[in-house]
């Protein structure tokens, strides 16, 4: 097996570490929501921490993703043409990801402290456990 193989089955199984992270990152969002919902009744808190955990998922998701692109594009078909449309999707998803942070968030990242798709998931699971929410983090 060649190098070139081998990297593009390594793209290859990110790819679906991606897939996987976002079809779990959602059975696990409707569950986390169907529990808030059903323990506490307020539909309101159950869909901001579905939306927010499968934001956070979606993220991570997208971070995963790019890797693999990158592990594709540098280590298997190395061309001018390859890096050009990698620039392309790199810069895409990195407008995504700050979109469905900020969306998520309702803040920019620079203004406030880590920022990563986990982050994000963590936050809207304390959010809609917690009796009393804490306040976007601004500093």
């Amino acid at each position: 097996m060649t190098f070139t193989e081998v990297m593009d089955h390594a793209a290859q199984a990110f790819e679906l570490v991606g897939a996987a992270v976002l079809a779990v990152g959602l059975v696990a969002a409707l569950g986390l929501a169907a529990k808030v919902w059903r323990s506490s009744s307020d539909a309101g808190a159950a869909f901001r921490l579905l939306r927010g955990f499968f934001g956070g998922a979606l993220l991570l998701s997208l971070e995963i993703l790019v890797a693999a692109d990158l592990l594709r594009t540098v280590a298997v078909s190395p061309t001018l043409e390859g890096v050009g449309v990698l620039g392309i999707i790199v810069l895409i998803r990195t407008f995504l990801s700050f979109s469905l942070e900020v969306e998520i968030e309702g803040v920019a990242p620079w203004r406030r402290g880590t920022t990563s798709g986990v982050a994000v998931a963590r936050r809207s699971i304390a959010r809609a456990t917690s009796p009393d929410p804490e306040p976007p983090q601004t500093s």
